[in-house]
């Protein structure tokens, strides 16, 4: 299986979306945490969230992390297992997993964790 390599950037984009983010200048420690970005032992910020509204543990996923600096981050939908990249604006649920994403980022944008670069 090959293994999901996610590079860090100022700025990141879904694949398939054609919106591109970058990090809010106002981010900080304490909004991540509230968003429910859990620390890592190295320092980083990682959100997973499912894009399945009716299981956590099935479809879809948005993985994001933030850099222990907050100067850079990556951010990618993958598999349940998170090992591989997924387009989920293509497939038979497409519309839902893209309405789930939508919601989850437009909170992060209200809580200025990202925005629209």
């Amino acid at each position: 299986l090959p293994i999901l390599i996610m590079a860090y950037g100022t700025t990141a984009k879904i694949l398939g979306d054609t919106t591109t983010y970058q990090l809010s200048p106002n981010v900080r420690k304490y909004s991540l945490r509230d968003t429910g970005f859990i620390e890592t032992k190295g320092g980083k910020f990682q959100l997973e969230r499912s894009l399945d509204p009716a299981s956590p543990f099935k479809g879809f996923k948005l993985k994001i992390v933030v850099s222990a600096d907050l100067k850079s981050f990556k951010m990618v939908t993958t598999t349940a297992n998170g090992l591989k990249e997924v387009n989920i604006f293509k497939g038979k649920d497409a519309a839902a997993n893209q309405e789930q994403l939508e919601y989850i980022l437009a909170d992060l944008v209200a809580r200025n964790v990202i925005e629209k670069a």
